[in-house]
């Protein structure tokens, strides 16, 4: 069994094996068969002038990542010489590695291009309460340069509403909120578009599309076709593998109706893990650490498992995990 340490203190005695400075681009090479994790942690040295959407923006990061992965931290104002944690390590989304992968619950997009070992990850800003982005199977049907913008109705509606008119078209250019260029999705009234607003990346800002810094969506127009597909998932909690140990990640689940209780998390955690029929024999899970990662929810893999088991399950094991969970 693991020792018993909180999962925040097993995650900051590894830091200082990835510290280093801000990334370019988040684009990692596929692990092996098997495998599930991609990308390492990194720690940066904030200036006085930093705040973590600066931080974020540079890094390929979205700003309620970095708000989770640095409780504590004074977001707008981190401090000069503050030590802020960069989440660059992830587990990939269940599921075929092809297409585009959007996880809401992660504010994240994944492209996993055809012929080629290796994976892009963006952030996104997603769907606000009441206007939820869509959980679906779609595919690419138009990729736009330069868009214009005709706001629907509904959104017309509601900025008449708040004092604030919108006009029937807005050109392209930099007033337009679709920056400089928008993906077209199957599932109709839902876009992949750029954005004249650089914060709200990360966040729940949207009418239901998918917003993008404008440089990542530059990039990915020249990486997918039309009739790539496009999985939307809706994954708090993810499960993977990497040597041998098995990791669990956790973001806070998103809900228009308040935070879900303690035990609906945990259903969820242990319906999420039934999936993985790799993972079938629970019996070496660390549930005390299990439930660490679940009340944290800052995002980042951590070890829940030291081995994964190789034997089949064991009788009651899927039982005695729930319960372990709930205690």
């Amino acid at each position: 069994m693991l020792p018993r340490v909180s999962a925040v203190a097993r995650f900051l005695s590894l830091t200082s094996l990835f510290a280093a400075g801000p990334v370019a681009a988040l684009e990692f090479p596929l692990p092996p068969p098997g495998e599930d994790i991609v990308g390492q942690v990194q720690v940066v040295k904030a200036k006085y002038e930093d705040t973590f959407a600066d931080l974020g923006e540079a890094s390929d990061l979205g700003y309620l990542e970095m708000v989770a992965a640095n409780p504590g931290v004074d977001p707008w104002l981190p401090g000069a010489g503050t030590e802020v944690i960069l989440p660059t390590r992830f587990i990939l989304p269940p599921g075929p590695r092809e297409g585009i992968v959007i996880n809401i619950a992660e504010y994240r997009l994944y492209y996993f291009p055809k012929g080629k070992d290796v994976v892009y990850t963006y952030p996104l800003g997603i769907g606000r309460e009441g206007w939820g982005s869509p959980v679906a199977h779609t595919t690419i049907t138009a990729k736009t340069p330069n868009p214009g913008w005709t706001p629907p109705a509904s959104i017309r509606a509601e900025h008449a509403a708040d004092g604030d008119p919108l006009p029937a078209y807005v050109p392209p250019g930099p007033d337009n909120p679709l920056g400089p260029f928008k993906f077209t999705l199957g599932t109709p009234g839902y876009l992949i578009h750029g954005s004249n607003k650089k914060f709200g990346i990360g966040m729940r800002v949207s009418h239901g599309c998918f917003r993008m810094l404008n440089d990542n969506v530059l990039e990915l127009s020249k990486l997918v076709p039309v009739g790539t597909s496009v999985r939307i998932l809706n994954q708090p909690y993810k499960f993977g593998v990497s040597n041998g140990k098995v990791y669990l990640e956790a973001h806070t689940p998103l809900n228009d109706n308040g935070d879900p209780s303690l035990a609906d998390k945990h259903t969820e955690v242990i319906n999420t893990l039934l999936k993985r029929e790799d993972m079938a024999d629970q019996s070496q899970l660390d549930w005390d650490i299990v439930r660490e990662v679940i009340a944290s929810e800052d995002g980042m893999p951590v070890e829940i498992a030291g081995a994964l088991p190789q034997q089949g399950q064991q009788p009651g094991a899927v039982a005695n995990g729930a319960d372990a969970i709930a205690q």
